[in-house]
């Protein structure tokens, strides 16, 4: 692997404000604790039958569970994706940048070979469709993208991840990676907030869609994510994936967070009143911000980056720079979970930015 990926960053001291990975910055429902707590010593010992859980998930999505594939976090689905399709000729993967990292180093674990398309600009994200096309060539076998971005948090509508996907050769599969889908106004096949069925859905046979239960619904400790897509396309992935990959606590926690989603949608309530918050701090500071449809916002600070990290870290809250990535120079990218952690640090911004003043 070639280290990108961000459990390079996952640690911070204890009481920290975690700002930088994207977690539910409120924990999980206490649902999910009770639910942890009654499982029991037989429980452990015995190997999980998933079926009643993938009915669960389907039912909730409006699919049929044959288009449903749960997985130890979304990043074995990112893999099984890459073992499947980067075989034979098909050896490249197209990259939308700036991406997340875990789409590298999937390609590069099974042999592959990244193929990027740079943004247009600096902080300018729009999808350049010529140029994914022309990046398409029939040594193609996956093309990521992802809706919300990260760290962009920037969405692509359903008509141009088709228009991709049309464009691909035969047996490829775009992967559309939608990990903050709970808090975008639409995703590829509907409203996806808390409590609401989104089905039915078809897919072309060449698109399948993943999610997280890590974001939302605070499981990001526990490992869960979602793959739907065509029921063959689906079975294809289901055979590369081990059998018992979800381990008994998270059969017990999905269940439960699945069943709480009031919490879901209070989070995703504050998630869009913490964005708003930042904006207009954003406004008042001076500063640029790339609006966003997932549960973080990415803030240029320019030539300031460094003393805005530092003197963020000094009051024990931590953002995630992301001045390496391509058309991100000089920018910051903040978790805007709770209202209060959001307030925190936007005090905290004004502390350090005005300083000089």
């Amino acid at each position: 692997m070639s280290g990108t990926y961000e459990y390079d960053r996952a640690d911070a001291p204890a009481g920290a404000l975690r700002l930088h990975l994207n977690e539910h910055t409120g924990g999980c429902s206490p649902r999910v604790l009770d639910a942890i707590r009654r499982v029991d010593a037989g429980d452990v010992a015995r190997y999980q039958d998933y079926g009643a859980l993938h009915r669960r998930v389907a039912e909730r999505y409006g699919l049929d569970e044959r288009q449903v594939l749960l997985t130890n976090g979304l990043d074995e689905g990112l893999l099984a994706a890459s073992i499947v399709h980067l075989r034979g000729e098909q050896r490249e993967a197209v990259v939308l940048e700036p991406a997340f990292g875990m789409y590298a180093d999937c390609v590069d674990a099974v042999g592959g070979t990244v193929v990027r398309v740079p943004p247009r600009g600096a902080l300018d994200f729009a999808l350049d469709l010529p140029a994914v096309r022309a990046a398409i060539t029939p040594r193609t076998g996956l093309l990521f993208v992802t809706s919300p971005g990260n760290p962009t948090g920037r969405s692509i509508a359903r008509e141009d991840v088709l228009a991709m996907a049309e464009a691909l050769p035969t047996g490829a599969l775009l992967l559309l990676d939608e990990a903050y889908a709970e808090f975008a106004p639409a995703t590829f096949f509907g409203p996806a907030h808390a409590g609401r069925a989104i089905g039915p859905a078809t897919f072309p046979p060449n698109v399948v869609v993943g999610r997280t239960f890590a974001k939302a619904y605070g499981l990001a400790g526990l490992r869960v994510g979602v793959l739907f897509g065509d029921a063959a396309t689906i079975t294809r992935l289901r055979r590369v994936v081990p059998p018992y990959s979800l381990n008994v606590f998270v059969v017990a926690a999905l269940e439960a967070a699945l069943d709480d989603t009031a919490y879901v949608t209070d989070y995703v309530r504050q998630v869009a009143e913490s964005k708003t918050l930042l904006y207009e701090a954003c406004g008042h500071l001076g500063l640029t911000c790339v609006p966003s449809d997932a549960n973080f916002v990415l803030v240029h600070v320019g030539d300031r980056r460094l003393e805005v990290i530092a003197g963020l870290e000094a009051r024990n809250i931590y953002v995630r720079d992301r001045d390496s990535q391509p058309g991100c120079a000089g920018c910051i990218r903040i978790t805007t979970g709770l209202v209060d952690h959001t307030r925190l640090c936007v005090a905290a911004l004004e502390e350090i930015l005005c300083a000089r003043e």
